[in-house]
């Protein structure tokens, strides 16, 4: 991905992650993957959501991806990693199709265990940018 693409990515990942009702971080995820591979971009969300689901302390087998294609408060491109026993929240994420590939940018719980999330995502080849909620500028946000 182009650097200025990323850095705005970056920034507005990081925007997203402000002031809630829980502390959040986030993975901004760039592909290759053009259009046509909508399949295998929608495999990926999936296979990184139980990533982040496992290392947040939950069985990816206990969880389900909730979508937005027939829910008026989400977008078609928007998901949520949710538990199947009360539908507690373990992620979300939007796939964004930037510069003719997806990027895919997730959010969760900051208490997850991010180096280990790294480490599994990197092992299984992801291109991974760590996103932090917390600091005050975007420039200091980025990286583990």
């Amino acid at each position: 991905m182009d650097k200025t693409l990323d850095s705005n990515l970056t920034r507005r990942a990081w925007e997203l992650l402000q002031p809630g009702d829980i502390e959040l971080d986030g993975l901004v995820v760039s592909t290759a993957l053009a259009n046509e591979e909508e399949p295998e971009m929608h495999q990926q969300t999936v296979e990184i959501g139980d990533v982040i689901a496992d290392h947040a302390g939950y069985d990816p087998a206990e969880t389900f991806v909730y979508s937005g294609t027939d829910d008026s408060e989400f977008a078609s491109n928007q998901h949520q990693g949710l538990t199947l026993d009360d539908e507690t929240f373990v992620w979300e994420c939007q796939q964004l199709y930037r510069d003719g590939s997806f990027d895919i940018v997730f959010y969760f719980e900051a208490s997850i265990d991010a180096e280990g999330l790294l480490a599994t995502l990197r092992e299984r080849s992801f291109e991974v940018t760590y996103v932090h909620g917390e600091p005050d500028d975007p420039a200091d946000a980025v990286g583990l």
